[in-house]
């Protein structure tokens, strides 16, 4: 990865090669830590934030959901983030930001009441997550062996570091079985969701994304439904078999990473014509003109620095 100049680690900037902590780190041994993926676009007036309020708010709520209690306020993170893009002077189109907190050391056994909260900002410069072929042309998907864990064992509204353990496998899966990336089905067989993005699909005119019953509340979700539905289109949220994706007209990814990333074929089967189709395009490249900040019907959702 491409390494940056500072990590701001519990208020403090930290070099890049000294942010580091204790190998007996609670997190570390049970998995209770929470994550969050912005990400800072270089547009004409400087670098931008797309939707960081929002972000650090779910980073906040995901911190709840799992009992760890972040010492610092949605407002402090926020700041922390415009600061550490600028101290890094980065020079790239885009900036990746990982804002996460987890349990330090000084606690060992899975009772955690007592263990400290390491709360850390970093940020560096990464390409587009899945490919630049893959945004133009498509990604093979995968659908998993494994599925996502159900309401009852899980807590899949946080985006918390223990749930991508089934995220990781199935990318695994998919990765070395010749695909680009994974789509799991929830306990029942409907689509959850990607490995670390959200599913839509185009059938015969309208755009169908399932519903977050057991997956993340995903902002890059949100936003593509909004522009959507003022482009026209008639979104639906459902749910949807294994079946309906084979036969569907587009399909796409979405995600902060992942940003519309075309699906050119699913489990051997190829979709549409093989290749981004008009609807996905077009999202696309709105999508685009909103985090580069060329339309200002969204300038809301951007934070300049």
């Amino acid at each position: 990865m491409n390494a940056a100049k500072f990590i701001w680690m519990n208020g403090k900037y930290v070099p890049w090669a000294e942010a580091q902590i204790h190998v007996l780190s609670h997190t570390l041994h049970y998995g209770n830590g929470v994550i969050e993926g912005t990400k800072a676009y270089k547009t004409e007036r400087g670098y931008a934030i797309f939707r960081l309020n929002e972000h650090t708010k779910r980073l906040k709520e995901s911190a709840k959901m799992t009992l760890i209690d972040i010492p610092f306020t949605v407002e402090e993170m926020n700041e922390a983030q415009i600061d550490l893009v600028r101290k890094n002077e980065f020079t790239g189109d885009n900036v990746y930001i990982r804002p996460f907190a987890f349990l330090g050391y000084g606690v060992m056994g899975l009772y955690h009441k007592d263990a400290p909260v390491e709360t850390v900002m970093a940020a560096w410069e990464w390409g587009a997550y899945l490919g630049e072929e893959g945004l133009r042309r498509g990604i093979r998907l995968k659908i998993a062996s494994m599925t996502r864990p159900a309401n009852t064992s899980n807590m899949g509204k946080a985006k918390a570091s223990a749930n991508y353990l089934n995220s990781q496998m199935a990318k695994f899966e998919a990765i070395e079985s010749g695909y680009d990336e994974a789509l799991l089905l929830d306990d029942q067989g409907y689509v959850a969701e990607a490995s670390g993005a959200c599913f839509f699909m185009v059938r015969d005119g309208q755009l169908i994304s399932p519903p977050n019953d057991n997956s993340l509340e995903s902002i890059t979700q949100k936003t593509v439904i909004e522009m959507a539905k003022k482009m026209g289109y008639e979104v639906v949220r459902r749910r949807i078999t294994r079946e309906e994706i084979y036969v569907a007209d587009e399909a796409f990814l979405t995600g902060t990473a992942a940003e519309i990333t075309p699906v050119r074929e699913v489990d051997a089967r190829i979709i549409g014509k093989g290749e981004r189709g008009p609807v996905t395009e077009k999202i696309q490249s709105s999508y685009f003109d909103i985090v580069f900040g060329r339309d200002p019907d969204y300038d809301h959702y951007l934070t300049y620095i």
